[in-house]
């Protein structure tokens, strides 16, 4: 498989295309007015203490208090300290959580999960800090290896080697991640030097200040998908901007200096994201309806609890009998399934409803194809149960807002029934709209006609994109809002 990497950035947001085969398999998107937490580290208060959901709230400075399980402080990340039997004690009430934080207490966190809806982030009081090829757990005294290193030679040579370094450090716990497979002591001894010297700086800096206060933030979107997806299967990573491109060759070049050439500037006018099939794969991800080659169609429904994904086979009659007719739509369902899962960062529950078989060679056929492309996903993922009706449940790692819930806000005009894309995306598409005219434009002066909300946002929270447009059009850029039109909707006159 070869993965490609496209990269469009602006002053306001950075947008993130990972293609396998040429196919858009995975989406991200950071605005800079609305940056992740997760993997951030606060100094932060506990607020309220709650013994009947052996759970905590602490004010870390952000919107909502963020929720400490108790879990979050007695367990450690991947691989823990406490038994299966000690972890189910503790879910027991073993451990209390009143016995482990107080209110007014000081404690240092680290966010695992986004704020979601009206839930506050997840905490951990165990930090965990990636590199290239280690993970770094400073408060365990413990050394582990990616699960996906199954060489036994291999993973007793890589945790020989990083015992030996963590008593050199001192002391922490480390785990070797998947592209530590084969490196070098010299690789491990790098990352460790400098995970431990940025988590000095950590509590250096949370030892002087008061609480809640923001004490590392997390590496930029694309520095973080270097970081985790730089490999030899990376054919080529493609950016738009030449100030991202300098900082993109610079990051390849100090972690793998043989992929540098593959960092390429896009220097057409046109859109980067149009001419390699993302806008229009993103369109479609915004679709209730995914129509299948065949003629076949899948129907995705998310719901605050769950997602549930319905397979069709609309125009497809097929050749043969029902059955086949009935397994190749589904087969040919389960590939799209996964990708969308992927490209819209589904999370929690997920229930499949496939076609029904009768012949149970079939439905085998159709979870081993399930399982083969769910290995595809990072995502941990984990398939629940499947029954004669075709039903497959099945649990994925919810990190993030979703693919729609991050493009899209509730739509005024039906009262939260569907979604429209948001004023930030709106004027992040009239950039992109400018950006391709403005070698057309000759310098005259531009009318943007919006909707009053996006006009006001231009003069508002996104006055920097207007800023941005005068510079690209080099005159002046005039808005008017028109009630009359959609929120999506804009029309561009030059003057």
């Amino acid at each position: 498989m070869t993965k490609d990497l496209i990269v469009s950035s602006t002053p306001q947001e950075t947008r993130v295309a990972l293609l396998e085969d040429g196919v858009v398999s995975e989406f991200f998107l950071e605005r800079e007015a609305h940056r992740g937490i997760v993997g951030n580290i606060y100094k932060g208060v506990v607020t309220r203490v709650l013994p009947g959901m052996q759970s905590s709230f602490v004010d870390c400075g952000l919107e909502r208090d963020a929720f400490l399980y108790v879990a979050d402080v007695l367990e450690e990340l991947p691989e823990n300290l406490l038994t299966p039997e000690e972890q189910k004690s503790a879910a027991r009430g073993g451990h209390s959580i009143e016995d482990l934080v107080k209110e007014g207490q000081e404690v240092l966190v680290q966010v695992l999960k986004e704020p979601l809806g009206t839930k506050g982030a997840r905490i951990t009081a165990h930090v965990s800090m990636p590199a290239r090829y280690l993970v770094y757990m400073p408060t365990v005294e413990h050394v582990g290896v990616s699960r996906k290193i199954t060489d036994d030679d291999e993973r007793r040579r890589l945790k020989s080697m990083v015992k030996e370094i963590r008593q050199e450090l001192g002391g922490g716990g480390f785990i070797v991640r998947t592209a530590g497979q084969g490196r070098s002591r010299e690789d491990f001894e790098r990352d460790a030097r400098y995970l431990a010297r940025t988590w000095d700086e950590i509590r250096g800096v949370g030892s002087r200040g008061r609480a809640p206060q923001l004490l590392h933030r997390e590496l930029s979107l694309v520095q973080r998908l270097l970081r985790d997806l730089l490999s030899d299967e990376v054919a080529s990573i493609r950016l738009d901007d030449e100030r991202e491109y300098k900082r993109t060759l610079d990051l390849v070049s100090q972690l793998q200096p043989e992929l540098a050439p593959r960092v390429r500037l896009h220097g057409k006018p046109s859109s980067i994201f149009e001419d390699h099939g993302v806008a229009a794969e993103l369109e479609r991800a915004l679709r209730q309806k995914v129509w299948l080659e065949s003629g076949g169609y899948i129907v995705i429904d998310q719901t605050e609890a769950l997602v549930a994904i319905d397979v069709n086979t609309g125009r497809y009659v097929g050749q043969k009998k029902l059955e086949d007719t009935v397994l190749e739509t589904n087969l040919e369902a389960v590939k799209e399934i996964v990708r969308q899962i992927r490209l819209r960062d589904l999370g929690g529950i997920i229930v499949l409803d496939f076609i029904d078989m009768e012949e149970r060679k079939s439905r085998q056929k159709v979870m081993a194809v399930l399982e083969q492309e769910l290995r595809r996903d990072r995502s941990p993922s984990k398939v629940l149960s499947v029954n004669e009706f075709g039903l497959v449940i099945l649990t994925r790692k919810r990190v993030r807002q979703s693919l729609q819930r991050t493009l899209c806000q509730p739509c005024p005009y039906c009262a939260g029934s569907g979604m429209i894309k948001s004023v930030a995306t709106v004027c992040a598409e009239i950039y992109d709209e400018v950006r391709k005219l403005a070698g057309d434009l000759k310098g005259e002066a531009l009318l943007l006609r919006v909707n009053p909300d996006v006009a006001r946002a231009l003069h508002g929270e996104e006055a920097a994109i207007l800023r941005d447009l005068v510079q690209l059009v080099g005159h002046e850029v005039k808005v008017q809002g028109d009630p009359l039109l959609h929120q999506e909707q804009f029309d561009l006159v030059t003057r």
